[in-house]
């Protein structure tokens, strides 16, 4: 939905934040250095405005930071060792390949933990005199914890006596500049500035590798040296020898020499899916088990690699493309439901047309270059149910001047228009458009402040309001607007993304016959629906919030928003959908699960 913590880095994706390679190299602070994501900074969208933003106070360096020295205080307890043996548990649990930068910042470290990590002080005071965290002129000096009862400056003070006499610097420290993270920092700023298919050697935009933008988000490419055939594409001879729209229908049969695309598929008004969007729609989860320092192991970071490859996204898991099964149980639970599954079974001709084009932080100014990602040919592929749901960047780009940034209604409606027009040039007719209001996230603060958050459940010490001051004051919260501990700003913030969302209502009402490839709907964002359903049922809402931002929906929150927008879809416009296939038993039959994913 907006900058993503890797804190919290905030990914933040394309509307205030910093440019795209800032966010990886933020994004790897906490990654790999703590080995834990911890932080999200924002810029990962292309075409991001307010390239000059920059977090205060140490930023995302200072919340890796904090966060590093809270779990090896945390597993220091827990297992009743040094701090410089927790800190060795702690880089042992990552993967191999990650291992080594993780040393590196305990070789930084290592050396002075024992005496300046005691009872007496916190992470705070320790991680501003390394220094990570520092006060720049004008601003208040930011910290996670209460000041301990030796006093911050005091603290801060005997523990830089400590660096000095063992000859460390006390400059303002980069952990991307530490030996062994550069090169970490670098491989991620290239995964996060790509927002097309690492792996695609005929440029179709598909792929036939899982991450780095390919089959997670995209249906898998059955061809990768031909840019004719790929998932949605109208077949080539009816698939009378191979598969050219990677449903894994093909061939003829042999009873009536008819092929089967065409006898099972021709006229069913074949369609796939795609979703131009935020985190939301990419599915941001950074596992909780990754601040919890009691659920730490080598199990929770076995699957890092991928993780990060993903973008710590869930694509393959979301509410608008989730498919398959869950590979992934350690660190992500929750049932699996999305459009893409209720398209596919409605016609199992529509089997791998899916696009999810989706990038943390993307707001209506960055998915202005995120859109060229869409890959659709109006004359060779099959129309495309499109979601336009960019739900709370427009309003979360604001910084130390909240509002100043966010987008106004005219420039929403010049944005969402100029995208819908670039659609309209690249849709196959019969195509339909589906843009979603944004959420009204006042409920996030009301149902989170007072809980514990993750990193603070071991000792009971650290709630979600204390999360949001911590972020707002380094400025790399994922929206200062909502998480905000001051309610006027909340309410203020709730007007405006009012306002946009009656930007994209009335767009869909007055500019109907504006496109000729498709029709265009508006829906108020499913969240807070969903959200009102569970509480009727008995549930809590923050049963359905990402535990570690407090800012996503969480697994079981996807599922159920995939199933409130199907029945939208179906109340509104059914035509969206097309008709019920009703050879897919057969298909069935004869292809068995279509070749998988």
């Amino acid at each position: 939905m907006t900058r993503y913590w890797t804190v919290y880095i905030t990914i933040h994706g394309g509307s205030i934040g910093q440019n795209t390679a800032n966010m990886g190299r933020e994004l790897t602070l906490c990654v790999i250095v703590l080995g834990v994501l911890c932080c999200l900074s924002g810029g990962a969208a292309s075409g991001s405005r307010g390239s000059g933003y920059r977090a205060i106070n140490g930023g995302s360096n200072c919340a890796a930071c904090t966060v590093v020295i809270s779990l090896v205080e945390q597993l220091s307890e827990i297992y009743n060792e040094t701090t410089v043996q927790a800190l060795d548990r702690l880089c042992s649990f990552l993967p191999t390949n990650f291992q080594n930068a993780c040393k590196a910042f305990a070789g930084f470290v290592g050396p002075i933990l024992p005496e300046i990590i005691t009872k007496e002080e916190n992470s705070d005071t320790i991680c501003h005199a390394l220094p990570f965290c520092y006060t720049e002129p004008g601003h208040q000096r930011c910290q996670a914890y209460p000041s301990p009862s030796t006093g911050f400056e005091f603290g801060v003070r005997k523990r830089r006596e400590v660096m000095r006499q063992h000859g460390l610097s006390l400059e303002k420290a980069d952990i991307c500049n530490l030996p062994g993270i550069k090169e970490i920092c670098d491989y991620i700023d290239n995964i996060f500035d790509n927002h097309d298919p690492g792996v695609d050697i005929d440029k179709d935009g598909f792929s036939t590798v899982e991450t780095l933008r390919g089959t997670s988000w995209r249906g898998r490419d059955c061809d990768d040296g031909n840019g004719d055939k790929h998932a949605g594409a109208r077949p080539i001879m009816n698939d009378i020898a191979d598969d050219s729209n990677c449903n894994g229908i093909y061939g003829s049969d042999p009873t009536t020499g008819k092929t089967y695309e065409e006898v099972l598929c021709g006229g069913t008004e074949q369609r796939g899916i795609a979703v131009l969007g935020d985190s939301i729609s990419a599915h941001f989860h950074l596992p909780e088990e990754w601040m919890d320092a009691r659920k730490l192991s080598i199990e929770v970071f076995k699957h890092l690699p991928f993780i990060l490859e993903n973008e710590i996204d869930w694509p393959q898991m979301s509410s608008a493309t989730g498919h398959g099964n869950n590979s992934w149980p350690e660190v992500i639970q929750g049932p699996i439901d999305s459009l893409y599954l209720r398209l596919a079974a409605r016609n199992r001709c529509n089997h791998r047309d899916y696009q999810n084009i989706a990038v943390n932080g993307a707001d209506s100014h960055g998915m202005l270059g995120i859109q060229k990602s869409l890959s659709r040919d109006p004359a060779k592929d099959q129309p495309l149910l499109t979601l336009y749901a960019l739900v709370g960047n427009d309003v979360c780009n604001g910084h130390e001047d909240t509002f100043a940034d966010m987008t106004t209604p005219a420039q929403m409606r010049n944005n969402t228009m100029t995208t819908l027009r670039y659609l309209d040039k690249v849709l196959p007719m019969k195509s339909h458009v589906l843009l979603i209001g944004l959420a009204d996230a006042r409920i996030l603060y009301n149902s989170l402040h007072n809980r514990i958050h993750p990193l603070g459940r071991y000792r009971n010490d650290f709630t979600y309001s204390m999360l949001y001051d911590f972020l707002n004051c380094l400025d790399v919260s994922p929206c200062r607007g909502w998480l905000q501990t001051n309610e006027t700003i909340r309410n203020m913030t709730a007007v405006r993304a009012a306002e946009l969302s009656n930007v994209l209502k009335d767009i869909a009402t007055t500019e109907k016959s504006a496109f000729s490839a498709f029709n265009i709907t508006y829906m108020d964002c499913p969240f807070e629906q969903v959200l009102n359903e569970w509480k009727k049922q008995g549930g809590e809402p923050w049963q359905l919030i990402e535990p570690i931002d407090g800012f996503h929906a969480n697994q079981q929150g996807q599922a159920l928003i995939a199933g409130a927008i199907w029945e939208d879809i179906l109340q509104t416009s059914p035509a969206a959908l097309g008709q019920l296939n009703r050879n897919n038993a057969v298909i069935q039959k004869i292809f068995g699960n279509q070749g998988g994913y």
